[in-house]
């Protein structure tokens, strides 16, 4: 698989444009602080950045949106 391929497939269904539309964003800052706590406690984020090695999102951004998932599957959007 190509490095794109392989960061489309670990991107899953966001796309960094999605935080433009508040329809696309979470509301309940819990579920946002739930995934971030999860994130930080991950070996794969970059705590320096909040970015990850895996998907290559920034997760202060990532977590905030619907359809968005972790790439090593410790959240997902069906958690909502």
């Amino acid at each position: 698989m190509s490095g794109w391929s392989n960061w489309k497939k670990n991107l899953g269904d966001s796309r960094p444009w999605h935080l433009l539309d508040p329809k696309q964003l979470i509301n309940d800052t819990k579920i946002v602080e739930s995934r971030m706590s999860i994130c930080n406690a991950c070996p794969h984020l970059v705590q320096a950045t909040k970015q990850c090695t895996k998907c290559g999102c920034f997760m202060v951004a990532k977590t905030k949106l619907k359809n968005a998932e972790c790439p090593l599957g410790l959240w997902s959007k069906e958690s909502l």
